[in-house]
């Protein structure tokens, strides 16, 4: 696999929620730290992710918020 985004992480996945359209992905990328991913319910069977499985998460934005506390 390449692409242009350099921030790109492997790991396993820890967790599927299933949704009539959408589901969401959590991928344990180690070190105690899990990104989430919510992604097209066609895209988790054409990639075919289960529980316990590889996969990358491509972070890609131009952008990042930031917030604090009130």
């Amino acid at each position: 696999m390449k692409l242009s985004a350099r921030n790109q992480f492997k790991g396993t996945v820890v967790a599927i929620e299933e949704g009539s359209v959408n589901g969401i992905v959590r991928i344990d990328i180690g070190g105690g730290n899990i990104i989430t991913s919510t992604i097209s319910m066609a895209s988790i069977k054409e990639l075919g992710l289960q529980v316990g499985g590889e996969a990358y998460a491509v972070v890609k934005a131009t952008s990042v918020m930031v917030g604090v506390d009130d």
